[in-house]
């Protein structure tokens, strides 16, 4: 059920203001792509705290400006839906360590160090509730890891 700044999960309830207008924002697209609510709420909550530390003043102040979320809203069906439920990969690539859905054409995110991507595959696969391949520099894989919740 899509949520508005009024009527929101009551984990959102002790987010600041701009970052719970995010995470509804996030975890109403999540859900007009299939998710369900228990697995958009923890998703959205992630992404919108992490948008939050990353992004500039400006991006604030505009997105504040921006009309609150509404359940109402249109979300464009732009991802791939098999991706919700597919494992995630750690592999090597020219500019770092890459985090990606198995199957998706492009990485979500490149880390410099295996570490700091692995960490990020668990936190995603934890709220996936799915698998990590990690895979040697030299392509083979070296170790399949299911993160408990």
């Amino acid at each position: 059920m899509p949520w508005n700044m009024r009527d929101y999960p009551v984990s959102m309830k002790n987010l600041p203001e701009l970052v719970r207008k995010k995470a509804i924002d996030i975890g109403n697209a999540l859900l007009a792509d299939g998710y369900p609510d228990d697995r958009a709420i923890p998703i959205a909550i992630s992404q919108a705290e992490k948008w939050y530390e990353n992004a500039d003043t400006k991006e604030k102040a505009a997105f504040q400006k921006e009309a609150n979320p509404s359940k109402r809203d249109k979300h464009e069906q732009r991802s791939n839906p098999e991706l919700i439920n597919a494992n995630e990969i750690v592999r090597h690539q020219d500019d770092g360590w890459a985090v990606m859905a198995e199957g998706a054409k492009q990485a979500s995110e490149v880390f410099s160090s295996k570490e700091a991507a692995v960490k990020r595959a668990r936190e995603i696969a934890r709220n996936k509730e799915s698998t990590i391949k990690v895979y040697r520099k030299d392509g083979s894989l070296q170790d399949e890891i299911t993160p408990r919740k």
